[in-house]
């Protein structure tokens, strides 16, 4: 009895071999290893017309499993570039480390590091935290923690009580600045293409949420991984937005502060529900009743944030 491929084999099909031969095999190879942010960025590259090269479709890299890393070297073992965020040897326990990856190209392959894109810009309140034992647990309603929330937690507030802060319109610039800052910090230590100095300039379209940037900045880093190739072609922005499965909150004060002219946005958009910032607090801050070390692990990884913001005596309003 033949065993039909599943849904995801299907959906990665020219990553595991599967489906019709492609037409473009002929072409050198570059293969994009990263975050949602690869994929995003294979298809701002897969639109260049008449592109001397051609990519791959893969899962992103915290959704590799054992069973992928022998398709993954095998894609490698025949590629000319890797365009990989900078990954730690033994991530999620395998082999899965920018250089672990490169050490499966043919010896004349190049490899070009491209930053991981995290900015607070346009969303200084909100942040990410990993429990180390287990980085996919994410809060309840969107995936992403507000800093809001976590004090309001760490106070003791009820879901009844008031949780928004009054704050600074020089807070929201530190934070934006900061963050750039942090950005152009690991760039310069891990990457060979940056980034950050786009975010700043970009207004309101740097970014959906703090790590899901815009079409822009996608395709500026298009253009700047190809001329790192020596590849000259134009980049086209692309017609759909590449990261827009989730959409944050724009609260006019923080354009303000920054001096953005741009419309504000009230609500969340998650994957085609539009959800209050009020539903997102309630549901998290039970949570955080449930799960108190995540509000320990969040004060102290954005313990500056929280300073920055002045939060870290925050005053309800």
């Amino acid at each position: 009895m033949l065993h039909q491929p599943s849904p995801r084999t299907r959906h990665y099909g020219d990553f595991y071999g599967v489906g019709p031969a492609r037409d473009d095999e002929s072409r050198p190879l570059w293969v994009v290893v990263g975050n949602c942010q690869a994929e995003a960025l294979r298809l701002v590259l897969d639109g260049v017309p008449d592109r001397p090269y051609t990519t791959v479709r893969m899962p992103p890299v915290h959704e590799l499993e054992q069973a992928d890393v022998r398709p993954l070297h095998d894609l490698l073992a025949r590629a000319s570039v890797l365009l990989s965020q900078p990954i730690r040897d033994g991530y999620r326990d395998l082999p899965l480390g920018t250089a672990e990856l490169a050490a499966h190209l043919p010896r004349t392959a190049q490899v070009i590091r491209w930053p991981v894109i995290r900015y607070a810009g346009l969303h200084p309140f909100q942040a990410i935290v990993r429990r180390p034992s287990d980085r996919s647990v994410v809060p309840p309603v969107v995936p992403y923690h507000d800093l809001r929330t976590v004090v309001a937690a760490r106070n003791g507030l009820s879901v009844d009580d008031e949780w928004d802060v009054d704050v600074a319109d020089a807070g929201f610039v530190a934070v934006a600045e900061a963050s750039q800052a942090e950005l152009a910090r690991r760039e310069g230590l891990q990457c060979d293409v940056a980034v950050s100095d786009v975010l700043g300039r970009s207004g309101a379209e740097a970014a959906h949420t703090i790590n899901h940037p815009g079409n822009g900045v996608l395709t500026e880093l298009g253009r700047r991984v190809l001329a790192a190739l020596d590849v000259t072609a134009t980049v086209p922005t692309p017609t759909r937005t590449l990261l827009g499965s989730v959409t944050a909150p724009l609260e006019s004060r923080v354009l303000r502060a920054r001096g953005i002219a741009a419309p504000s946005r009230t609500d969340w958009w998650f994957d085609g529900t539009v959800i209050s910032p009020v539903e997102v607090h309630r549901s998290q801050l039970r949570w955080y009743g449930d799960n108190p070390d995540f509000v320990e692990l969040a004060i102290a990884r954005h313990a500056h944030t929280l300073d920055l913001l002045g939060l870290g005596t925050a005053s309800v309003r």
